[in-house]
């Protein structure tokens, strides 16, 4: 299959494009097409994941490509380059956050259902395998009652805020302990911020996003028959459980997450956004 990507700002083009076409992890795939938002980001990508084809438009790509993978370090951009794809049925990943705003997120995915095109969105961090052997420990402890994560964050971010790196203590922590997060409380303390998830069934969860200093990505749960602490290192091949995830996407057709779970962390994002602004508890969409 041909894969094109969009965008090449941001380091995961190049990452990605290396899994498939350097490395060639991913059998029957390779990406043969990429957009930058500057010939130089294009070029520069192209150059390291062995791209052959820059495209000057990105709808350059239609007819040419049988899935797509969207890049943009904003996420404000990430919709609108991927619908005309979804219309035309070319399956597609959505790089993290999925979109900035949860309404136009709905009608994407709407777009996405009528058109029967296949689509995900998703932070790798969960596909690491340390993850991947923290959250089956998890399972054999009975119910969360408090999770605390600890990971890099800007909560000033040119590319959305607490929405460009948040996205990935959000996603894991959903993933963790559950996507039934009723409402979001977040408090700036100088650079640094605390959020807190507030669940249906009592659980609490609270992230810490750190500027600057925060060695990687850390989590600390207690459940009712113990408790349990896990730094989530990245494999070696840190990009290539998320590759093989939308790779299998691609060629199955199957989609490996709920709409309903794409749209979630996008959610939270927003309750956190604004309770940044109110300094209040904010409810979390559904």
């Amino acid at each position: 299959m041909i894969i094109g990507i969009i965008g090449s700002e941001n380091s995961h083009t190049a990452a990605i494009a290396t899994c498939i076409n350097v490395d060639k992890d991913i059998e029957g795939f390779s990406v043969d097409y990429v957009w930058g938002e500057s010939r130089e980001f294009a070029e520069a990508a192209a150059q390291k994941g062995q791209i052959p084809n820059i495209v000057e438009q990105t709808t350059d790509m239609l007819g040419k490509i049988d899935a797509l993978i969207v890049d943009h370090r904003h996420a404000r951009y990430h919709l609108p380059a991927a619908l005309p794809f979804i219309e035309a049925g070319i399956p597609s990943f959505i790089d993290k956050p999925f979109c900035y705003r949860s309404s136009e997120g709905r009608a994407f995915l709407a777009a996405a259902r009528k058109a029967g095109t296949p689509v995900t969105s998703f932070s790798v961090v969960p596909h690491q395998q340390s993850f991947v052997n923290f959250t089956a420990q998890l399972a054999d402890l009975g119910d969360i009652k408090a999770f605390t994560s600890y990971g890099p964050s800007d909560l000033e971010s040119p590319y959305g805020g607490i929405f460009f790196y948040g996205i990935h203590q959000v996603e894991y922590v959903l993933q963790a302990c559950g996507y039934d997060v009723d409402s979001a409380l977040l408090t700036r303390h100088g650079d640094n911020g605390t959020a807190q998830l507030f669940y249906a069934n009592g659980t609490v969860a609270t992230l810490n996003l750190i500027k600057a200093g925060c060695p990687g990505f850390h989590a600390h749960a207690l459940a009712e028959k113990g408790h349990l602490a896990q730094k989530f290192d990245f494999d070696p091949k840190p990009y290539l459980g998320g590759v093989k995830t939308f790779c299998e996407m691609f060629r199955s057709g199957n989609e490996p997450l709920t709409h309903e779970k794409i749209l979630k962390p996008v959610l939270v994002l927003e309750a956190l956004e604004r309770s940044l602004s109110s300094s209040r508890k904010e409810i979390v969409g559904n």
